[in-house]
């Protein structure tokens, strides 16, 4: 389930995995915590005794001479070695390290969390929620059926984000987890690591059998997600984790079936349904997948060997003979095979071509059968090919309509497992598609085929296992949605339900208003057994299929009782269905069974309904609305008042994630960095077919050349908000993150200044208030830090996870590092002790409050450089977790401060500009002039002006221009201000002159030989529109760039006056 991109790697014999679960239910927490914190203690004392005699050895033997090592070979960075113990807090009393390791920072905090309890919702002291609100998500479950991709990360970012902005906001915050059991794909991976094991099927080993193989083997993976959704830094409430298998919630999905078979929505019934021969099972038709083909196609087909291709994209046209004639009426397909189980052909009734067939028959040219010509207006375009449609309504659903109208036999060919049934004569036996060969063969032999076309086409496969899908007539249980989908639909439409974003919703109506009926049986082992039985009377003939021989009960006993109530007096044994349910059938029921649903428990009245529903738009069908239908009906409330669609990832690319592409990531890879060869060794644990990994093995090489660095957690759930905005697709680059990385370096080293800038024994002001004394520059970093505050949270509620990013981006990095602690410098070093005092508290409040801002997509940096602040008197609260996400402050508001601060920026501009004219990196001596009112605003800013102003010695204001040194060069800012540089005497003016001359010859001669080949006559006939373009736009920037120089070369010359 939510598996937008599965991965499944064989998983380690079940065997195995059994006897490792036992082993975990035999070990003692409490001694294997000694022991890991034993071997850390002792790795520790190895690699210290190991740096110390390498030191000692580099000090005795000064004499040796060892060969010298590049320079990466260097001493290496320590490897972190996690000593905390699990789920104690994290020992903040040593020093900071110099840079950022998202290894060490990560450590230990998840574990602290949870035992904690800090993720479990929390209650007013009676119980109740809280008067802030409620936020509550059903987390989607992942399949069983492997790990976590970079789908699955986005997803609980997204979702983690959302519920620790919640939770800062002080709301009861409920963030339910589990995982799916993921009936067809678990069951088939089990399988096909059975056969390969030990040649046995499923059937060898006997249906209780093989299902407990399955359960040992999900242990094994369900701790691998466990494992995966902990490191991403998801917020759950792990005592609450659910399983769709679990006791309780499948006795809410026997309650489900039950209640809808016996009020008749639940129904069996022998129909068309779409059926996978490699999985031996029914799939609705949002299983299967459509292949487009836009003519004739060879295609490899599960089941066959890998060197047999079979033709698609093709219109076969052939001749029935007509009964008691010599005439012949042709018809055509796109699956000859199929003809040996046809029992119509059709026609146009006022087609004048065939008015002397009607009523006439043809006869089948492989077993005699005589077959009706029938007379449809609605199957049947008289102007499409022969206006001859031969009819096979057991195996196609435009053929099965027209069976029904016409009471048609219904004549099934093929096997469960492909092969052709005794229904086929001589072809009986065949594999369907060595069939198709041979029938195409048998007609041109009988003189009947006429031709083959190319022909564009849809072929059905299944998702599961690319199998082409067969229509075929199967009894099933199937749930009527007509009415359940007009509820769903009504609940958009009266705003208890809001689907995020709208293309989504439209999706939602489109599907909705047309929805089929959903085929729930599965002919598989693995799921919920259907709660169904089969009533076989005692010496009487029945038929398997009718559903009026069966009946459903919560309990075998219970279902007797209401056997021996619909037939009285009848001697009956009692039959149970072997199917299971459809997977997402369980599904469907996620948000209130999780709940303790049908009990009515604690947990149900208090949570039920939930807040939101976070999902890929891909399964928007397959589960949310079926959650919605199936929610109102169970429970008769909408099962969220929220659903938001996020965009499915992709590669760099833009290529949809594949497995044989070798472009699926594990986001543990991402986040621990893993080399090309470890990534090549993975993709031989799976199931990929040698030719897929060698092909793989390309992409990974083209994807990952240097492997994928290590980025740590923050930086992925970061990255992947910031990709979050309102389109349907992410083309997710790795280099993209780790520049992410390097921004978690820069908050680690901009806090860590900040805290020298404190200094030790700095008590921070009891509250965040201002206290009026503050510079132009407090004011202004405490406005942008109300108005980032403001952005965030409104992006956050408009879910649009990229502005929300951006914003906290923006403050931290261009207002708060590159502006105001810079700025603040001198005053932090200077012997005002007032103004110093007001710069650190300034200081203080918006570092603390950047971090809880950043908190909801960084969780382990933020709670790491969080517990490294000191704290405000009275301040309890133990962890950034919860503590509260900063809002609006109207008291930081001021405008003012924002128009005052931009002349600084302004000022900073200029003078900036003047010395990379004239190649000054140090030194600067800058001079300000500028009315009495703005002198006035920017005396106070002297020194800040000059630290930003990098390569700045010195910066004065005044007033009066005869201040002024001669030997300046000018800027001018605005009116009334203007910005002076001293040159003269700071360059050397020929040697720049020089440069410049030569740089200049260069670029003309560049512009000339270009402006000489646009010139020539043959140019605008021979030359291609788009190079002309392109050369167009060189000359302007050639152009531009001669400009520039000459006018540098001239502001040199004049020095020289």
């Amino acid at each position: 389930m939510a598996d937008n991109t599965p991965t499944t790697p064989v998983p380690p014999p079940a065997a195995d995995a059994g006897a490792d679960a036992s082993a975990a239910k035999k070990s003692n927490p409490e001694k294997d915590e000694a022991k890991r914190l034993k071997m850390e203690k002792f790795l520790a004392k190895q690699k210290a005794a190991a740096e110390k005699a390498q030191g000692a050895s580099s000090k005795g033997d000064k004499k040796a001479k060892p060969d010298k090592a590049p320079a990466a070979a260097a001493t290496p960075e320590s490897a972190f070695v996690n000593t905390t113990p699990k789920g104690e807090k994290k020992d903040m009393s040593q020093p900071m390290a110099a840079t950022y390791n998202p290894k060490a920072v990560e450590a230990a905090w998840g574990d602290w969390w949870e035992k904690e309890g800090f993720f479990e919702p929390e209650l007013t002291a009676d119980g109740k929620i809280k008067p802030e609100g409620l936020f509550v998500i059903a987390a989607p479950p992942p399949n069983i059926t492997g790990s976590l991709h970079t789908g699955h990360a986005l997803a609980i970012t997204i979702e983690d984000g959302l519920c620790r902005w919640n939770r800062m906001l002080g709301k009861t915050v409920l963030f339910n987890n589990g995982t799916d059991h993921a009936g067809i794909s678990a069951q088939s991976v089990v399988e096909k690591q059975l056969w390969k094991e030990s040649k046995q099927t499923r059937h060898d080993l006997g249906r209780e059998a093989f299902v407990q193989k399955i359960w040992s083997w999900k242990d094994t993976f369900h701790a691998r997600i466990d494992n995966q959704v902990r490191r991403l830094g998801a917020s759950h409430d792990w005592k609450r984790e659910a399983f769709t298998l679990s006791p309780s919630l499948s006795k809410a999905v026997t309650e489900a079936f039950c209640r809808l078979h016996e009020e008749g929505t639940i129904y069996r019934a022998t129909r068309l349904i779409n059926w996978c021969t490699e999985l031996n099972t029914a799939l609705s038709n949002l299983e299967v997948e459509n292949k487009e083909l836009s003519g004739r196609t060879f295609l490899n087909v599960p089941g066959y060997e890998a060197n047999e291709k079979f033709e698609f994209g093709v219109l076969i046209s052939f001749a029935y003979p007509i009964e008691n004639s010599d005439a012949k009426i042709i018809v055509a397909t796109t699956r000859i095979e199929t003809m040996l189980g046809d029992t119509a052909v059709a026609i146009h009734p006022l087609d004048e071509r065939y008015k002397h067939l009607h009523g006439k028959y043809v006869i089948h040219p492989f077993n005699g059968r005589r077959i009706p010509i029938i007379l449809d207006d609605i199957a049947v375009d008289m102007a499409f090919g022969t206006g001859a449609v031969k009819m096979t309504p057991a195996h196609d659903f435009n053929d099965y309509e027209v069976g029904k109208r016409h009471n048609l036999e219904f004549i099934n060919i093929l096997n469960d497992n492909g092969t052709l049934n005794s229904n086929c004569g001589e072809f009986s036996g065949m594999k369907r598609f060595h069939a198709r060969v041979a029938v195409l063969k048998a007609l041109k032999e009988k003189g009947l085929y006429v031709d083959t076309v190319n022909n564009a086409m849809t072929v059905p496969t299944c998702s599961k296992t690319g199998d082409i899908i067969e229509p075929v007539m199967k009894p099933q249980w199937w749930v009527n949605c007509k009415s359940m989908a007009e509820e769903a639909l009504n609940a958009v439409k009266d705003g208890k339900l809001t689907i995020r974003p709208q293309t989504s919703e439209k999706e939602y109506y489109r599907w909705m208003e047309n929805i089929n009926d959903w085929c729930i049986s599965r002919q598989i082992w693995w799921g919920h057994r259907i709660p169904a039985y089969f009533a076989r009377f005692e010496g009487e003939e029945q038929d398997f299929a009718d559903g009026q021989f069966w009946v459903s009960g919560r309990t075998e006993e219970a279902a007797r009782q209401n056997a021996e109530k619909k037939f009285p007096g009848k001697k009956f044994t009692l039959e149970q269905d072997p199917d299971v349910l459809d997977t997402w059938f369980s599904s469907g029921l996620w948000p209130f069974s999780i709940m303790g649903w049908p009990e009515e428990t604690e947990d149900f009245k208090r949570f039920y309904p939930t807040t939101l529903l976070e999902t890929g738009w891909d399964i928007l069908f397959f589960w949310i609305a079926r959650m919605v239908m199936l929610g109102i009906k169970m429970t008769g409330q909408v099962p969220f008042s929220e659903v938001f669609c996020h965009a499915l990832v992709r590669d760099a690319q833009g290529r949809k994630m594949s497995k044989s592409l070798g472009n699926v990531i594990d986001p543990i890879d991402v986040i621990e960095g893993i080399s090309l060869q470890a990534l090549h060794d993975k993709l031989r644990v799976g199931n990929l077919d040698p030719r897929e990994i060698a092909k793989a093995e390309q992409g990974q090489k083209m994807d990952f050349p240097n492997g994928i660095p290590e980025c740590g957690t923050d930086a992925l759930r970061f990255g992947l908000s910031a990709y979050s905005g309102t389109g349907r697709d992410i083309n997710l680059d790795i280099l993209r993150v780790d520049g992410y990385r390097k921004f978690c370096n820069k908050l680690w080293n901009a806090t860590r200044f900040a805290l020298l800038k404190l200094e030790d024994g700095f008590l921070p002001n009891a509250t965040a208030a201002k206290s009026g004394r503050e510079s132009l520059a407090e004011r202004w970093i405490l406005n942008k830090l109300n108005i980032a505050a403001v952005e965030l949270n409104e992006q956050l509620s408009q879910r649009n996870f990229m502005k929300a990013t951006d914003a906290i981006y923006n403050f931290w990095l261009y207002e708060l590092c590159d502006v105001y602690i810079e700025i603040i410098k001198p005053i932090t070093e200077g012997s005002d002790a007032v103004a110093k005092r007001s710069a650190q508290d300034t200081l203080y409040t918006a570092l603390e409050a950047a971090l809880r801002m950043l908190h909801p997509f960084m969780p382990f940096l933020t709670e790491e450089l969080y517990q490294r602040l000191p704290r405000r008197d009275g301040d309890k609260i133990p962890t950034i977790v919860k503590s509260p996400f900063p809002v609006h402050n109207p008291s930081y508001v001021d405008p003012q401060a924002d128009i005052d601060f931009e002349l600084v920026f302004s000022v900073v501009r200029s003078a900036r500009s003047l010395m990379s004219d004239y190649g000054l990196t140090k030194g600067g001596q800058i001079y300000i002039h500028g009315s009495a009112e703005i002198a006035k605003l920017l005396l106070s800013e002297e020194d800040g002006i000059a630290t930003l102003v990098k390569g700045a010695k010195t910066c004065k204001v005044v007033t009066d221009v005869s201040a002024i040194p001669l030997g300046c060069a000018s800027q001018t800012v605005q009116e009334g201000c203007n910005v002076y540089l001293l040159v003269k005497g700071m360059v050397d003016v020929d040697a720049e002159v020089q440069k410049i001359e030569k740089k200049l010859v260069k670029v003309q001669k560049a512009r000339d030989d270009l402006l000489k080949k646009t010139q020539e006559s043959t140019y605008l006939t021979k030359v291609k529109a788009e190079i002309r373009e392109a050369n167009d736009a060189k000359l302007k920037d050639y152009e531009a760039e001669i400009a520039t120089l000459t006018k540098g070369m001239d502001n040199f010359l004049k020095l020289k006056d």
